[in-house]
């Protein structure tokens, strides 16, 4: 029996960083600017770092670390990469009974690259600018026949980041499955989620436990603008039946129960890399919640996890144990009833 099982992808992720990559502004891009080297060059590399990582193994190792029984469910490929997850998983108590080898794609990978630029306080907005390169792989091949459903049964939760590729089409079926088995149900909604299967996302909200999203996500489900605030959780208090948490970069955290509203800041920290920040975030939170149901609490630990995190190189690295909370003090969270 577990405590609880993850499912998202897992990947392995290569962190590059080089004082030789330059930033460049250029309309041609959404963010007008672009992360560039000359072509044709040789580019010297300062920091190469290789990290587990994934919102499914992210999570996992978070409930690990914080003493609870977890398991992983996904696809990974038959190579280096993948012999290295499952290696991390077992060295860091995550159980792999549910982890399966295919022949099909290699692992899911992730290249990190990032420019110069010291940590700063991320009140102030952080560091350095990056940029992402991402090979789908077996991960987002996950399908239905993958998942050991029966086995799965015992558990008490269930958290289920961002499900892509085809692997999405597992979401509401294992949304469903949770619900039909009296299993609570966390969920971080990913990209295919929020946008290619939004309307079929809707109609399972009613299902969640805890919804975890950031402002943009709350505004796209709701259809609110972000800014809007108050009604966003009006409408969350009526489409979730248990606690809404909307996250809002370096102004903290808002959590609703439908009774009372929270509200909590950041440390004033800076960061080494940010990778990894929003599923340390959740999982801490949910870890909070099954030790104590206590959404104070559950803030505390969250916030504590996700600062650490961002500390350190590689999603899972700065990532606390159990009886941890890093160098920072707790936040104050504020409570106030609806």
């Amino acid at each position: 029996m577990f405590d609880i099982i993850t499912f998202g992808s897992a990947t392995r992720d290569i962190f590059v960083r080089s004082e030789e990559l330059k930033i460049i502004e250029s309309k041609e891009f959404l963010t007008g600017k672009a992360l560039a080297v000359g072509a044709g060059e040789k580019v010297n590399v300062e920091e190469l770092v290789f990290s587990v990582g994934g919102c499914g193994i992210n999570t996992a190792v978070t409930f690990a670390l914080q003493g609870l029984r977890v398991a992983y469910v996904g696809l990974i490929g038959h190579d280096l990469s993948g012999r290295e997850i499952m290696r991390e998983l077992n060295r860091l108590g995550v159980a792999c009974d549910f982890v399966k080898f295919i022949q099909e794609q290699g692992t899911s990978a992730s290249i990190i690259l990032s420019a110069p630029g010291k940590p700063v306080p991320r009140s102030l907005g952080g560091g350095g600018e990056r940029s992402i390169l991402v090979y789908k792989g077996a991960s987002h091949l996950l399908s239905e026949e993958n998942i050991p459903w029966e086995k799965m049964k015992e558990s008490n939760w269930f958290y289920v980041a961002g499900l892509a590729g085809e692997s999405a089409k597992t979401f509401a079926s294992v949304v469903s499955f949770a619900k039909e088995n009296n299993i609570k149900l966390a969920v971080n909604p990913g990209r295919y989620q929020l946008n290619r299967d939004l309307e079929i996302f809707k109609t399972l909200l009613d299902r969640i436990d805890i919804l975890l999203v950031n402002q943009e996500e709350a505004s796209k489900i709701t259809g609110i603008d972000f800014k809007k605030e108050e009604e966003i959780f009006k409408k969350f208090d009526e489409l979730v039946p248990g606690i809404a948490v909307m996250t809002k970069g370096k102004e903290g955290v808002v959590v609703s129960d439908g009774k009372n509203i929270y509200r909590a800041g950041i440390p004033n920290s800076g960061y080494a890399d940010r990778t990894g920040a929003g599923d340390a975030f959740g999982s801490g939170f949910v870890s909070g919640m099954i030790e104590k149901n206590d959404i104070e609490y559950a803030i505390q630990l969250a916030t504590a996890n996700a600062t650490s995190c961002v500390q350190q190189i590689g999603a899972t690295n700065g990532l606390l144990k159990k009886g941890e909370w890093g160098e920072w003090g707790k936040v104050k969270v504020e409570k106030k009833q609806i």
